[in-house]
């Protein structure tokens, strides 16, 4: 294959070099050297065992592939941590695909090197094309990454700079190759390039979903879609905080990956990488191992839920950007009509199709949701009645007029009583239904001793600032007359999480913070330290590493607990999907600060 004979080239090039390097000695009269990053353990007068290790510039995603070149042959080598492969008397080479990790081997190399009369130095070594003989080569260790939100002095919390790391938060979970605006570095770089070679498709870019690294497809179109929500109807905010810029920015890495996704009329992929696999590597992006298989909505397995959520997101932003890049909204328009057309003519859950996501994200609340949803936000963006219709439809056929009991990833219908209240005011049931669930949250839902509202175990802090949203849109665009009551129950909310209780549930902001939340790559130590050597990210008791600036922790138990573990996933981890809701509810409040 090209791939092998490619393989085959880049060894007899690295052996070569390393033929010249160890003649020159030979032929300068030069005493050979055994390399720096040789220890010996033990030696005889015929043999001697020895490690090897060394530090590395670039990740070993495929393994560590080392050329050894000897200034005379050895008998024989005996190689107890991986394969061994003779490429001539005086070179050989050591490979073993466990050692992937940037800036270190994590542990030494073991060999055993036989002779009869002249001892074999080893004078050159060839690390996956590094010369790593002398030692010298080592990782650069960059000044840490500063928070660059600076205080606004906006009143007893400042939302605008919450607002502004809130976007530090998800340029930290941005997959694939980063641009040079990035600010979250250094310990962030590309990662997951190679997502979608296994279908043919370049799948790279878009979310890492928590702290974890799937690529999630349903969460993360929620998270677009109510990104751009927020930059839609709370714009004010936005240009008053200076994030409207970054704020595009974060719904355009996202909708930049949809639009690779939706690989033909009728084929979407709506995940990347497997779960529970995933799940069971702690490291860093950059160092992913493992297969990071490609998943695919099509008629053949299509997935309503999935399709029309995406659908949403690329109407939202075709909003976002119809005045500052017309082009890229058109585009993201009619990719969003294909897809809400999929979604309504092939209907099934999307679990169904891709079943990885199963155990992950499945939708509870069905796609009769995203049937409405997806509607009112392409009628808001066509302004074509056919939506509308569509919309009564989907209302009339799943009863969605009722049972909303939150707003979140699954369940849209909270949403979508906001939204229709203000795309079709003469329907008078999007705001009949707005008003009670919002009447439900005050003197219905559960509620912490602290006062959050308590609407699930899971993310509790990111239900409660969903609502918050919400309410503050029902203030701003809503009856008039609750106003005032929907702004101070929203405000007592968001207060909860930015350190009413006493502490603040945001990361990098306020009075004693979470410095360890459930995530990965702020986990993991600056190269060319080990992240994974003894599970050290990820047991390690200190605060992590790197301050995740900006992201909202899962939050408290029914009882005001919360402990600041790392390994407390269902408490203490981030996600993308957490910071949607939040960020548009922080700029609304900026609005009225």
């Amino acid at each position: 294959s090209v791939s092998q004979a490619e393989d085959m080239l880049r060894v007899l090039v690295q052996t070569l070099l390393l033929g010249v390097a160890s003649l020159t000695l030979l032929y300068t009269g030069v005493e050979a050297q055994m390399c720096e990053t040789i220890s010996m353990i033990t030696e005889t007068p015929n043999s001697y065992d020895a490690n090897f290790t060394a530090q590395t510039l670039i990740p070993l995603v495929d393994g560590v592939d080392c050329i050894i070149t000897f200034d005379s042959p050895p008998d024989s080598i005996t190689f107890w941590d991986g394969s061994l492969e003779k490429i001539d008397d005086t070179h050989y080479r050591f490979y073993n695909d466990r050692f992937y990790e940037t800036g270190v081997i994590i542990q030494p190399f073991h060999f055993k090197v036989s002779y009869t009369d002249v001892k074999p130095n080893i004078v050159g070594i060839d690390l996956n094309g590094q010369d790593v003989c002398d030692g010298t080569l080592q990782w650069t260790t960059e000044t840490p990454f500063i928070n660059t939100c600076e205080p606004t002095g906006m009143g007893k919390y400042d939302y605008a700079q919450v607002l502004c790391m809130s976007f530090l938060f998800y340029e930290a979970q941005r997959s694939g190759h980063l641009p040079d605006d990035q600010r979250v570095t250094p310990w962030r770089w590309d990662s997951a390039l190679g997502d979608g070679s296994d279908v043919g498709h370049d799948l790279t870019g878009g979310y890492y979903d928590a702290g974890d690294h799937v690529k999630f497809g349903f969460p993360m179109a929620y998270t677009a879609t109510v990104l751009a929500w927020g930059l839609i109807d709370f714009a004010e905010g936005y240009e008053k905080a200076g994030q409207t810029e970054y704020g595009r920015a974060a719904v355009k890495w996202a909708t930049d990956y949809f639009l690779k996704a939706h690989t033909a009329e009728y084929e979407f992929y709506g995940q990347v990488g497997a779960g529970q696999v995933d799940h069971s590597f702690w490291g860093r992006p950059e160092d992913m191992h493992m297969e990071r298989p490609s998943m695919k909505i099509d008629k053949s397995a299509p997935g309503s839920d999935l399709a029309c959520e995406t659908a949403a997101a690329l109407a939202a932003a075709s909003i976002v950007f119809k005045e500052v890049d017309s082009a890229y909204s058109a585009e993201l328009l009619d990719v969003a009509k294909e897809l809400y057309a999929f979604g309504d003519e092939y209907r099934l859950e999307y679990h169904l199709s891709i079943t990885d996501a199963t155990d992950f994200y499945r939708s509870w609340s069905g796609y009769g949701d995203e049937l409405l949803w997806g509607a009112l936000w392409l009628y808001r963006a066509t302004e074509d009645a056919t939506y509308l219709t569509k919309a009564q439809a989907a209302w009339d056929e799943f009863t969605l007029g009722q049972g909303a009991l939150q707003f979140s990833w699954d369940d849209k219908k909270a949403g979508a009583y906001a939204l229709g209240s203000l795309v079709d005011p003469s329907s008078t049931m999007y705001e009949e239904a707005l008003k009670a669930f919002l009447s439900y949250l005050k003197t219905e839902a559960q509620y912490t001793p602290g006062g959050l509202v308590y609407l699930d175990a899971w993310g509790s802090n990111r239900h409660a600032a969903n609502v918050a949203f919400i309410s503050l849109f029902a203030a701003k665009y809503g009856d008039q007359a609750d106003a005032a009551a929907n702004t101070e129950w929203a405000t007592g909310q968001l207060g909860y999480i930015l350190g009413d209780f006493g502490h603040s549930f945001v990361v990098g902001y306020g009075v004693d913070p979470p410095t360890r939340p459930h995530h990965r790559s702020s986990s993991c130590p600056i190269p060319p330290q080990s992240c994974l050597k003894d599970s050290w990210g990820q047991i390690q008791p200190g605060p992590n590493p790197h301050t995740l600036y900006g992201a909202l922790v899962g939050g408290p138990d029914s009882g005001d607990g919360y402990t600041d573990v790392r390994t407390d996933y269902q408490h203490n981890e981030v996600a993308c999907d957490y910071n949607a809701a939040f960020s548009g509810a922080l700029a609304a409040m900026v609005e009225i600060s």
